[in-house]
């Protein structure tokens, strides 16, 4: 009887990346609501563009093999991919870095902000690297715009933006839109013709508002034309009245 040879068993090649972290969200809601109004803004403005993602507050990994290579970027905007919902982003399989990252800065994440995620985003070829500080804790202007040159960041230039909407500004190359702080201290978003640029909830308001006095100027229009009827048909019965006519309304 020949000796059976077992075979150790195979070693398991899975790697996971999970969809989350497990750490609670714990943003205020100073930095809640820029990224929420960030995101819908520029989902809506490339929202023609199919091959533009635009995303946030998910897991990016960048090495395949290193579930510890991760970050999670509150906004970023990665041309040349499918537009379509994924629970996480992973770089090896879209072959594509973005080229556009915002952080919604705070004095709790000062350090990483900007000495860990800059150096990184560096590293990975991010176009561009926007800091907000919405509460105005510590950045001063309160938002700032890096932008990749030979392997390192550089500060691009601000200026007083001459829109109705604020003042100081800084240009994104990358989405072909200026950052400004509005004159309420929140950031902002406009197109090149100095459009302010709308969220989707803003943009159906405007629509309903649209329709609403629409339906207004037809509804004036009616009653003149009604009341315009009634005078005429007055001045007929007059008339007939003056004349001693029959009335056209009787055989």
């Amino acid at each position: 009887m020949s000796d059976l040879t077992i075979s150790p068993p195979a070693i398991d090649n899975f790697i996971e990346y999970p969809d989350e972290d497990g750490e609670p969200m714990a943003e205020s809601d100073f930095q809640r609501k820029v990224m929420i109004y960030a995101l819908s803004v520029l989902t809506l403005y490339f929202r023609q563009q199919p091959d533009v993602y635009v995303t946030g507050n998910i897991l990016f990994y960048y090495e395949e093999g290193n579930p510890q290579a991760v970050i999670s970027p509150d906004v970023m905007v990665i041309m040349g991919v499918e537009k379509k919902d994924r629970r996480k982003y992973m770089l090896w399989e879209d072959q594509q870095v973005p080229q556009f990252v915002l952080e919604v800065t705070s004095k709790s994440t000062r350090r990483k902000d900007q000495n860990f995620k800059k150096r990184l985003y560096a590293e990975l070829g991010i176009t561009e690297y926007f800091l907000f500080d919405p509460t105005g804790d510590y950045l001063e202007p309160k938002l700032q715009g890096f932008r990749l040159q030979n392997g390192r960041y550089e500060p691009i230039p601000g200026f007083s933006s001459p829109n109705p909407y604020g003042g100081y500004a800084v240009y994104s190359r990358v989405l072909a839109l200026d950052l400004f702080i509005a004159w309420d201290g929140w950031l902002r978003f406009l197109d090149p013709e100095e459009e302010r640029l709308l969220t989707d909830l803003e943009e159906t308001m405007d629509r309903a508002l649209e329709a609403e006095a629409r339906a207004e100027a037809e509804a004036a229009a009616r009653q003149a034309a009604e009341r315009e009827a009634e005078t005429l048909k007055a001045l007929v019965a007059e008339l007939q009245a003056q004349l001693n006519l029959p009335d056209s309304g009787q055989n």
